[in-house]
């Protein structure tokens, strides 16, 4: 909105006019009320897209109270965080890890947990987290329930799928944003990790799971995925320690690793889960 204001307003005259014009604008969008602006991104981003460690630290933060005088700003929103110290904390509206931070790591443009805590107010108002708000899955694990989607879910869990995938997209470089692109294959398989482990165990899902893991595979081997982390492969072979939880659960399961037949993947992954085929 400045550079609007600047382009408007600037029409030779010196750096104090302009300056006494972006101060009223500014005194005015303080002094009228303002619709509350919602930030672009959810609980869901921010739990998925965060390390472990940090989200946690970053909710104790909130839950103490520790988010003060949290204002909305033009684009973003700003607060003092009570840590060692107070920091003054500004984070965008449209993307949660962009902002600053008087801290060590913020000051380091490194993510802190005092701006996740700040991201974390916008999203919720200061309302309480819940169990499921705050719960996170870093892993596949096997539900243990066993059971079947029914039509509704089961078109919801394979939207939520490709919402999931989104993120396992191909590295084009340059290379300064390969930190970023390694985040985005994280948050991608947090999100698949959490579909998977609140799954029913049934032949149904059991033939979800290894489609999800084809359409995974197919982009390691051909869609130019940067795997060099491990975290895609990684989630693989958590899925299929699950399928295998599954074949253990309800034998009929099996009957979805047919699929896999005369099929060839990236390291291996299927020959398990064909040797319980040919038993």
């Amino acid at each position: 909105m400045g550079g609007v204001v600047v382009v408007m307003f600037d029409r030779g005259g010196d750096a104090s006019e302009l300056s006494n014009v972006l101060e009223l604008v500014t005194d005015a969008w303080n002094y009228f009320p303002q619709k509350y602006m919602q930030p672009k991104y959810d609980l869901d981003k921010i739990k998925f897209a965060t390390d472990g460690p940090t989200f946690e630290k970053a909710v104790d933060l909130y839950e103490k109270g520790k988010v003060t005088k949290f204002e909305e700003g033009i684009g973003g929103y700003s607060a003092v965080v009570i840590g060692t110290k107070p920091y003054k904390v500004y984070v965008d509206n449209r993307h949660y890890d962009q902002g600053d931070c008087e801290c060590y790591l913020g000051q380091n443009d490194t993510l802190c947990k005092h701006m996740v805590a700040v991201a974390i107010y916008a999203v919720m108002g200061g309302k309480k987290l819940n169990d499921e708000d705050k719960r996170l899955v870093s892993q596949a694990v096997c539900s243990g329930r066993l059971g079947e989607l029914g039509k509704s879910e089961l078109a919801a869990t394979k939207k939520a799928i490709s919402g999931g995938m989104r993120y396992v997209k191909s590295y084009e470089g340059p290379s300064h944003t390969w930190f970023a692109y390694q985040n985005s294959l994280s948050e991608g398989c947090n999100r698949l990790s959490k579909i998977v482990s609140e799954l029913p165990v049934s032949e149904q899902t059991a033939k979800l799971l290894v489609d999800t893991l084809l359409r995974l595979d197919d982009r390691l081997c051909h869609g130019g995925v940067d795997d060099s982390d491990g975290t895609v492969g990684g989630f693989i072979e958590e899925t299929v320690q699950v399928l295998k939880e599954y074949v253990k659960l309800d034998s009929a399961c099996v009957k979805a690793f047919s699929e896999l037949e005369g099929k060839e993947t990236c390291f291996g992954w299927e020959e398990s889960l064909l040797d319980i085929v040919h038993k």
